[in-house]
């Protein structure tokens, strides 16, 4: 047995790497920020043509009808390129919950890439990631899946993801328990290979800086203290990656230990990256914390994916909870 990538899942990395490169994703991300949509829509639209956002969406409503390993690859090739959107919750958790509601004309559009979708996560007040630009939002509101109107902008710590306060509305149609369950863990498992491919970009922009900076006559990189504090952030990514890798099979193949692993590659991921982005400010320096330095949409992102979807503590509670049961 492979427990890896097939070629062709090796292959759609390598598609979506090409195109990410030379998209200049971070302009696209800083004008998000500044509530200038269009380069972000244009990027969300070359995406869609790979299939990106029609990954979950059944064949029959115009999607690829792909699994959550598929999603997984292209969650870390969005985090490493901090892709500006809504896209944990139109292409991880929409599908699930509105084929669960009845809601399925919505994801025509969504496979199309013509269609943006927000849903509240279960928080009081309910809040929606760009439900400012979003076709279509949502709250989930216990088994019952609403209609949404965004209504005032929230703070954030990472300016690229726009909070919104959101009204529940008319009803859309029941989600069972299972179903959202299943499309919360989706999400977090997108969340974690977001967070994944975050931290790996900011081990490559340290490795670069590292090289290239000389201090007291010297290339930082030389020095072994840097060494080892990179190699530290080397090792808990490639420890991180498995359990991402785990947690998409376990969830394509439906088990009832899905939401243990997807709790595990959550948690894992994020702590990861925060120790990328950590290393990444100690290896820059004071410039890594000016807003003018590429850098800081990687430290805010990781920042905000950090509670996204279930803070630590909820999915370590979930893990302890799936192993005290067996």
């Amino acid at each position: 047995m492979r427990f890896g990538p097939t070629a062709e899942q090796r292959s759609f990395a390598e598609a979506l790497e090409a195109l990410l490169s030379g998209a200049h994703a971070p302009d696209a991300a800083r004008a998000w920020a500044r509530g200038e949509h269009e380069p972000g829509l244009a990027l969300w639209r070359r995406l869609a043509e790979l299939g990106v956002t029609g990954l979950l969406v059944p064949d029959e409503l115009g999607g690829l009808g792909a699994d959550e390993v598929d999603l997984s690859i292209a969650f870390v090739a969005l985090g490493r390129h901090a892709v500006p959107g809504p896209w944990v919750e139109s292409v991880a958790l929409a599908p699930g919950l509105l084929v669960a509601a009845g809601e399925t004309d919505v994801l025509e559009g969504v496979a199309a890439g013509e269609t943006l979708v927000s849903v509240a996560s279960r928080t009081t007040p309910p809040r929606a990631l760009d439900a400012d630009v979003a076709d279509a939002t949502y709250v989930l509101d216990g088994e019952v899946l609403r209609r949404g109107r965004a209504g005032s902008p929230l703070a954030s710590v990472d300016p690229v993801r726009r909070l919104f306060a959101v009204q529940p509305g008319d009803d859309v149609g029941a989600v069972s328990l299972e179903d959202a369950e299943r499309a919360f863990d989706t999400a977090a498992l997108a969340a974690a290979a977001m967070a994944l491919g975050a931290g790996e970009r900011l081990l490559e922009e340290s490795l670069a800086y590292a090289r290239a900076r000389r201090q007291f006559g010297h290339v930082i990189g030389e020095y072994q203290a840097l060494k080892h504090l990179l190699a530290d952030v080397r090792v808990a990514l490639d420890f991180a990656r498995p359990l991402l890798h785990q947690a998409s099979l376990q969830l394509a193949a439906r088990s009832p230990e899905a939401a243990r692993d997807v709790s595990a590659a959550k948690v894992a991921c994020t702590e990861a990256a925060q120790l990328a982005a950590r290393s990444a400010l100690q290896t820059h320096g004071a410039i890594g914390y000016t807003l003018e330095l590429d850098l800081s949409l990687w430290l805010l992102k990781v920042r905000a994916l950090l509670s996204a979807w279930g803070t630590p503590r909820r999915h370590r509670q979930r893990i302890l909870t799936a192993l005290t049961r067996s």
